[in-house]
């Protein structure tokens, strides 16, 4: 709560100064963060005065004159505006709800999240505001976060922040009902929505990419995405018939952002994994917080730890420092035995540090992207396609290979020419939205479930185990068959959550979980805050989900009915949350493939006790997952009319319109 001016704490009385009327002392940077690369020099000598206009609109114009030159430099040295001098003097992390200076606690909720996706130990690049995926922003400087916080310190329950890429466009009236903040991210007119249209207007500070759970303030750190990853591995396991993932080997790139979660997941599920990362300092940051077991420089020495590991069936996490073309080729020439294969550098970004070209190494990559753009982009796409060689032989051994999202085969097609599709222009791999995730969990309303203990006690996260386990229990015992497995690899996953140390920032757990499975879990927890057993939880989930994205390449591309190139669930989604009690909701251009091809959208919401909170996530809850149920069955996806049937069954007010099959017969007497 707001107190009086004696009794504020340092950082109470910063987040409530916002932007000082006078210039602070610009910051010490800490070597040992690491920074966003140098982006494209791509303005205009006018646009690049815009720019300058555009960020001195923040201040007071006697500050100007000194504030001008100084933001002419930073976009010379990086491509944009961060206003570093800006950054608050007060450490950023997740503190304990009632830390935070507010008249409303939804909007101390808000402030929490916010704080998390920016701290050091979770962000990938913190001094740019960048959470995860080379790009992923929650603001675009430091300005509109320390007017966005004194916002939310200020505001009461009977007004929502208004937030535009960014930039808090103020405090609007607004019934209590409403959202207390609606963010949007990268909304573009529909032809001005390319690579390079987002490098000139978030230069020019207009807009900005905010991946998915970076913008939104959902980010948990890599263990947000470590349950899907894990359910993946196993899955892509049981498609090749093994049920015990012993030995088997499971080679991939990236432990930056979400990425990270790659080398936990591989150990949960009892594999190898072995997982590149060009980033020197990702690895270490990686390593340090005990995502992954062991570290390599040298590849002839890391193929014999694998060559121990396969004898012993040992579940472990090995990274090799250094480039993934690197290591594919090398066990190509070494005739290593790969049983699966992956990839989630970020190439929805791969000129812009998302993917690293190989002969070269990181720091001189860095340089020649930010000094010679034309030059690294040939280098990427030369590295790609010696990348997709790699890949093509050891799948023509046997390896099973996905693309886990990260536009990897669309980025080899469109950026590369690689050999990357079939004569028949189909891709060669699947995604694995359309070999495991879609057909298993989507389509049966399973998705990335998320919730943050706002106390910040370790105790309410154990506690939140244990009620979650016992809701799951209690479904598993009349589950239909068709959900049985699903059911079975969650209970385990969460009985065990906290054996495999899951947390980097805020207290938060991730949990795949279908609608009913939510709706139980969230009430159980507003009943035992009600009881006063635990503080108050905040609830989520990735944008990643059934029904919070529209993207052709990843979350709707095992659907094919035609409409997996357009948007109208995610933004159904979006609006459909608004009204039915999220405490917060985003929409956003771009996530995880790449700016202008995805749409999606989140939310908070946050759980106090009351009986308004359990009206509110029953609605919002409902909506959230059935609306991509019913968009999925719509589409013939068998598994997901099971689901809508089975909803329908239990919820006498959902009627949804059910698809007809065609007979394919008729049809193909019509075209002989």
């Amino acid at each position: 709560m707001l107190t009086d001016n004696a009794s504020l704490t340092a950082f109470q009385a910063e987040i409530l100064a916002g932007i000082p009327q006078e210039l602070p002392e610009y910051p010490k940077m800490d070597p040992s963060i690491s920074r966003a690369p140098k982006r494209k020099d791509i303005l205009s000598l006018e646009e690049k005065k815009l720019a300058l206009k555009n960020a001195l609109r923040y201040f007071p114009p006697h500050l100007h004159a000194q504030l001008a030159p100084e933001f002419m430099q930073e976009l010379k040295d990086y491509g944009r505006i961060y206003m570093h001098r800006y950054q608050p003097k007060q450490a950023i992390y997740a503190r304990p709800i009632e830390e935070y200076p507010h008249q409303s606690k939804q909007a101390a909720a808000i402030m929490l999240m916010i704080q998390n996706n920016l701290d050091p130990a979770v962000a990938q690049h913190p001094y740019e505001l960048i959470t995860y995926g080379g790009n992923g922003a929650v603001f675009q400087n430091w300005a509109q976060y320390r007017l966005t916080m004194k916002y939310l310190a200020e505001m009461t329950d009977e007004q929502t922040l208004v937030m535009y890429s960014g930039h808090p466009m103020g405090l609007f009236p607004a019934p209590k009902e409403s959202p207390r903040v609606v963010v949007t991210n990268g909304m573009m007119i529909p032809n001005h929505s390319k690579g390079d249209d987002w490098e000139r207007y978030n230069a020019l500070g207009v807009t900005q990419y905010g991946q998915m759970t970076a913008g939104s303030y959902m980010y948990i750190g890599p263990q947000g995405i470590v349950h899907g990853t894990t359910i993946t591995v196993l899955n892509a396991g049981r498609l090749q018939g093994s049920d015990d993932l012993g030995g088997k080997l499971f080679v991939t790139a990236g432990l930056g952002g979400m990425s990270g979660a790659q080398a936990k997941a591989a150990v949960i599920a009892g594999a190898i994994g072995v997982v590149a990362e060009a980033d020197p300092i990702a690895t270490q940051k990686r390593h340090e917080q005990g995502w992954v077991d062991e570290v390599y420089t040298d590849l002839a020495k890391l193929v014999e730890r694998i060559k121990s590991a396969r004898a012993k069936k040992e579940a472990v996490s090995l990274a090799y420092q250094g480039n993934v073309v690197a290591l594919w080729e090398y066990l190509v020439e070494k005739n290593v035995n790969v049983e699966l294969g992956s990839d989630q550098t970020s190439l929805h970004n791969p000129y812009a540090g998302g993917y690293y070209p190989i002969d070269m190494d990181f720091d001189t990559a860095k340089q020649m992207m930010g000094e010679q753009p034309e030059q690294f982009a040939q280098a990427v796409q030369a590295t790609l396609r010696r990348h997709v060689a790699a890949i093509n032989t050891m799948s023509e051994r046997g390896m099973y290979f996905f693309d886990y999202g990260n536009a990897f085969l669309k980025a080899a097609r469109d950026e590369a020419g690689a050999d990357i599709c079939l004569p028949d222009g189909r891709f060669k791999y699947p995604s694995y939205v359309q070999d495991i995730m879609g057909p298993m969990c989507f389509d049966f309303g399973f998705g990335p479930f998320r919730w943050v203990c706002a106390s910040g006690k370790m105790e309410d996260l154990q506690f939140s185990d244990q009620l979650a386990a016992q809701v799951l229990e209690e479904m598993a015992q009349d589950a239909p068959e068709e959900i049985s497995q699903q059911l079975a690899d969650n209970i385990r996953w969460i009985k065990a959550a906290e054996e495999n140390q899951l947390v980097v920032g805020s207290k938060a757990r991730i949990l795949y979980a279908d609608a009913l499975g939510r709706i139980r879990i969230a009430q159980a927890f507003n009943q035992a805050i009600a009881e006063g057993k635990m503080g108050p939880v905040v609830l989520g989930r990735d944008h990643h989900d059934v029904s919070g994205t529209d993207s052709p390449y990843r979350e709707t591309s095992n659907i094919y009915d035609g409409s997996a190139f357009t948007a109208d669930m995610a933004v159904q989604n979006f609006v459909g949350d608004a009204f039915r009690g999220a405490t917060w909701i985003s929409l956003h251009n771009g996530g995880g493939v790449g700016w202008g091809e995805v749409i999606n959208g989140g939310f908070g919401m946050l759980l106090d006790g009351s009986p308004e909170a359990d009206r509110r996530l029953q609605q919002m809850l409902f909506w959230d997952v059935n609306n991509g149920i019913a968009r999925r069955a719509w589409a013939r996806n068998p598994h997901a009319r099971f689901a809508i049937e089975q909803e329908m069954k239990r919820s006498p007010g959902l009627q949804v319109t059910l698809a007809q099959e065609a007979d394919e017969d008729l049809l193909d007497q019509l075209f002989k």
